[in-house]
């Protein structure tokens, strides 16, 4: 099993209901997989660098999870097959990122 993060932008016109159906299909689809949620977060609405599909911001969601390499370009072509996720980005953590994704975690638990 290997450790991942993917943040995802969502579209900004979404409704908190659609926010939180979207979130949670990823997250069972995950969990379909196998993988195991280490910690989601969600970043809010956020401006982007740059339009994307005419849009100016975005609602940001991170997760952390484990999971087996295969099962990676299926959550991509899960990813891909929404309309209402923008852009996504999923990278695998070596040993030093996993320590800095758990002092960030430390960090937000104190801030909540």
């Amino acid at each position: 099993m290997n450790h991942y993060e993917t943040v995802f932008i969502l579209n900004p016109v979404l409704s908190e209901k659609q926010i939180k159906e979207t979130v949670k299909k990823i997250e069972d689809f995950l969990k379909s997989k196998g993988s195991k949620i280490i910690s989601k977060e969600d970043w809010g609405l956020k401006k982007l660098a740059y339009s994307i599909q005419n849009k100016k911001s975005g609602f940001y969601h991170l997760f952390e999870f484990t999971s087996k390499g295969e099962n990676i370009s299926s959550l991509e072509i899960e990813l891909k097959r929404d309309e209402r996720i923008m852009r996504f980005l999923t990278v695998s953590l070596d040993k030093d990122a996993i320590a800095w994704a758990e002092k960030r975690r430390k960090k937000n638990k104190i801030k909540s």
